[in-house]
Formats: structure tokens, sequence, C-alpha cells
């Protein structure tokens, strides 16, 4: 599917290029064959405004007046006169030329029958204008070899189709490069959706398995009493609130990506929120024989929603209550670093891989699949814990020790501005 939409993206890109560069190439071509024309017809005109007698020979000085000088010469040109018959009378030209090729190109240029013209005669080709003499004696016809400047616009075309042949091929290769980047994050994300709706999916059909197991159960002692299936009550309303607890998570993070969660900021003492959090699992943590240290810095206001950042600070004890080893340590700081608030969360444990490290926060992720259903957990809580961070602006982090410990760190924005929004 991706494949199909990045050629297509090429497609229309090397389209839309080609039309602009034969749109351009032709406006370029089309403004220098005017003005080759135009200098055709200047010099053309400048030739047949000379006022001289045509001879066998070159011009004498003294048929021009005192001032006047012979036009440039910056092609092959002459002239032929010709009576009202048609019939050659003279020619002039600087080059000594055989009469029979004067006869040639007067009958060819009289063949096109307008005033003006171009015709190839020898591989050569040649403008003419034609015009009346002043005493009405005949005609005169004006030659001007116009080879080269023909060959300029050709070479034109064939540099213009080389150019726009190269340029096609180089934007070719570019264009794929930058679509396979730019189409590389929408693939990911489609990816990435696509096993959230299978995780999801994979993980609603435990306790759906689990609520339907139990409600068979039920009606296959229809006959019994409530106290006496209660077992299976209990079960099935447990697997109700996890169920419950998963599309409330699944229904907050869809609202992330789609920005429809409208929190109400406000300024509040951090510090407190926290302490408040730590002292609410601080009976869960020694009851599982761990050790509990926190050291919280007093009276730092942050700006945010407090509630918010509470449910960070609960997702990553609960955490590390989680992977603590026996007999293992929690360790909380909270501090202002610089002009930041840096929370930062260790417990000690057997760590995370660096293979996992790059994926703990995705949706679902596990390290230790296999403790899911005891722990509780569906693999969304720091996925949540980071949006919500990044929904007030700061960054949370992770690094590991194998067989050591592992430290979450959050950074939330500087605290010196909160009171001042």
């Amino acid at each position: 599917m991706f494949k199909k939409l990045r050629n297509r993206f090429l497609i229309l890109n090397l389209v839309i290029i080609s039309i602009m560069m034969i749109l351009s190439f032709t406006s370029i071509y089309l403004i220098t064959y005017k003005n080759v024309r135009n200098d055709i017809n200047m010099e053309l005109n400048r030739l047949s405004d000379f006022n001289r007698k045509p001879k066998n020979h070159p011009i004498e000085p003294d048929l021009y007046n005192n001032n006047e000088k012979p036009p440039v010469e910056r092609s092959i040109s002459f002239i032929v006169t010709i009576d009202n018959n048609k019939n050659l009378t003279n020619y002039f030209s600087i080059f000594d030329m055989d009469e029979n090729f004067y006869k040639t190109v007067k009958d060819t240029a009289l063949s096109k029958g307008s005033n003006n013209g171009r015709f190839k005669l020898e591989d050569t080709y040649w403008e003419f204008i034609l015009q009346k003499l002043p005493d009405n004696s005949g005609y005169r016809i004006v030659f001007l070899d116009v080879t080269s400047r023909y060959a300029y616009l050709t070479n034109l075309i064939y540099t213009f189709s080389t150019v726009a042949l190269v340029m096609l091929v180089a934007i070719f290769f570019i264009s794929r490069f930058f679509a396979n980047k730019s189409i590389k994050p929408i693939k990911e994300t489609f990816d990435r959706q696509k096993q959230f709706i299978a995780d999801a999916s994979h993980e609603l059909k435990t306790p759906l398995t689990v609520i339907n197991t139990n409600a068979e159960v039920l009606l296959s002692n229809d006959e019994d009493t409530i106290k006496n299936q209660s077992k299976w009550i209990y079960l099935i309303k447990s697997e109700v609130e996890r169920m419950t607890k998963l599309t409330n998570d699944l229904l907050y993070l869809a609202q992330v990506d789609h920005s429809d969660i409208k929190l109400i900021f406000t300024n509040f003492d951090l510090s407190e929120a926290i302490e408040n959090i730590v002292l609410t699992m601080e009976a869960s943590i020694f009851e599982n024989n761990i050790l509990l240290d926190y050291d919280i810095e007093p009276d730092i206001i942050a700006y945010g929603n407090s509630e918010q950042i509470k449910q960070v600070v609960m997702i990553l004890l609960d955490n590390a209550l989680k992977y603590t080893n026996p007999q293992g340590k929690i360790s909380l700081s909270f501090k202002k670093c610089n002009t930041k608030a840096v929370l930062t969360v260790c417990n000690t444990g057997k760590g995370i891989s660096k293979d996992h490290l790059d994926k703990i926060f995705d949706r679902f992720y596990r390290v230790d699949k296999s403790r899911s259903k005891s722990s509780g957990g569906y693999g969304l809580g720091l996925s949540i814990a980071r949006a919500i961070v990044e929904q007030h602006k700061g960054k949370i982090s992770v690094k590991s020790n194998i067989n050591e410990d592992t430290i979450f760190t959050v950074e939330l924005p500087p605290v010196e501005n909160t009171l001042l929004k």
C-alpha cells in the first residue's frame, strides 16, 4: 500500500515538474525564437534600405552618402533585381557566385508567392524579402543566409531536451528519497496503529473469555443460590473492572492522539502533590518488603494539571513496585535543576536491556509478558505517563543497568516562568 502511495507521489511530482519544465522551456524558446526572427527581419530591412545599384562587382564607395556605411555582415547576403516579368536583370554580392545560383534562388523565392519567406537550398537556409523598385521597373529581392541562426534554435531544443532528461532523472531519485523519508513516519504510525488494534483485541479477548466461562458456570448451576455461586460473580466483576480500566486507558490515549483532551492548567505546588502520592503508595511498598527512600525539595511551583502529574508519579511508583527485586529499594527524588523541575524514580532489580529501552513507552509493550496477568497491567501505564508529560511540554526518559537498577527521569518546563502564566 505504501509502495503504491510512494509511486503515486513520484508520478504526480514528476508530472507537475515536467509540465513546469515544458512551460518554462517553451517560454524561453519562444522568446529566443522571437528575438532571432526580429534580428533576421531587422538585418533584411537594413540591407534593403541601402540605396545601392546592383552590379556584377563589389559595391563602390561613391554609391553611398558621405555619412552612410554598408551594414556589418553577420552572414552571407546578396541582392538580385528582376523586371516586371520576373526575369533576372542584375545581382549584387560581395562573394563571387555562379549566375545560375542567382536564378535558382530567385525562382525559389518567387515560388513562395509571398513578399518574404524562408527556404532551404543545398543544406543552407535563406530568408528573403521582396520589394518594389522606386522607378517601378521591377523588384529587388534581398537574401540572407540564416542557417546559423536556425542551427542555434535547433541546438537550443536539443539542449533543453538533454537538460530536461537529466533533471527528471535527478529529480526522480531526489523525490524518491524524500518520498521514502516522508512516508516512513506515516508507515510507522500505521504499523503502530495496526499493532495497537491487535494488542487491544488480544487484551480484551482474555477477560471476555473469563467472563463468558464464568457465566456458563453460573448458567449450569441455575438452581443454586447466588451466595453459593458468588465466587464466579466476583470473578466476573473483577474482569469487568479490568476491562473498564483498559477501555478508559485506551480512550484516553485515543483522545491524546487526536488532541481532544482540554486540560485546565493552573499554578500548583508540585512538591506537595508528589509527596501526597508517595504517602499514598508508601504502605503498599512496605507491605512488599521494599525499602522506600524519597527526597522532595519543598515549595516547587509548576504550571499544569495537578491530577495528571499525580497520575504520572503514581504510574512510575507502581511500575517500580512491580519490578523491584525482593528486599529491594525504591528511591524518589524531586528537585529544581537550573530552571527545570526534575523527578527521578529509581528501583533496584534485574533492569531493562538496551533492546527493550527504546520500546518501553510503546503501548501494550511489556518487558516481561508473563507478569502481565498477575500484576494486572496491560502495558499502557508508561504510554499514558509519556502522553501526560508531553502535554505539559516536558520530557520523560529511562536508563537502566542490568541486574542493578532502572531510573525514570521526568523533566518539566522552566519553573521560574510558571507564576507568570
